[in-house]
């Protein structure tokens, strides 16, 4: 069968409707790449220190377990880049915190006072960050020790068989029926990670809705090469 040629014809706008991404505990798809993450998430309070790293790359589900944790402890929720006009004792009112998106910029001073305050004040901190701690390259030698004294949980590069179950859940947020076979042929080729999931149901998605074209093989095909620029095997 001759795949269909694009319609011709003016494209319209497409307006993103996907509802927001569900991060409660049931709609958090467990796997062997995340297995050690939410073991660490869901043995809170038994942690092995009450400061403690959750490290993966964007969308691989640092901010899905992050809320998942934040839910369990009644932690507060504080953005990295606003750590340095926090007051230590505020960031911790609740006993727990959840900072996110850690990384080389971080203010060093006020990390450092933080991770003392949590230890001194037994509240629990969980750091989500893209890179391990240890690989900040921090300046300060007081906050390196700590760092390199921090536990860290990575998350590993998606299998198989979630990378299909993400790739069918973001279709279905967006109210989307896909064919398996279109599933199964941007699993086989796509960039191997949740992010690119997103981004990659999201163009096909908007291309879809600007062209008036069904959601199939062939357009699933052409966006891929457009947007992903895969290795094809």
């Amino acid at each position: 069968m001759v795949p269909s040629a694009p319609r011709a014809g003016p494209r319209q706008m497409a307006l993103d409707l996907a509802l927001p991404e569900s991060l409660a505990r049931d709609d958090f798809l467990e796997a062997a790449c995340n297995a050690e993450a939410l073991k660490l998430v869901e043995s809170w309070p038994d942690w092995p220190a009450r400061v403690v790293a959750l490290v993966g790359p964007p969308g691989a589900g640092k901010s899905h377990l992050g809320a998942i944790w934040a839910d369990l402890s009644g932690a507060r929720r504080l953005a990295a880049r606003d750590l340095a006009g926090t007051a230590p004792a505020d960031a911790l009112a609740t006993g727990a915190l959840l900072l996110e998106d850690a990384g080389p910029k971080t203010s060093e001073v006020s990390l450092f006072h933080l991770i003392n305050a949590a230890k001194e004040e037994d509240a629990f901190v969980l750091i989500t960050a893209r890179e391990a701690p240890v690989a900040w390259g921090v300046g300060l030698k007081d906050l390196a020790s700590r760092l390199r004294a921090l536990p860290a949980v990575t998350l590993a590069e998606p299998e198989d068989g979630l990378l299909r179950a993400v790739l069918v859940k973001l279709f279905a947020d967006r109210q989307l029926l896909v064919d398996s076979e279109v599933v199964e042929f941007l699993a086989r080729r796509m960039e191997r990670s949740l992010d690119a999931a997103r981004r990659l149901v999201a163009a096909i998605d908007r291309e879809a809705l600007e062209t008036g074209r069904r959601l199939t093989r062939p357009l699933a095909a052409q966006v891929l090469d457009r947007v992903m620029q895969p290795n094809l095997i």
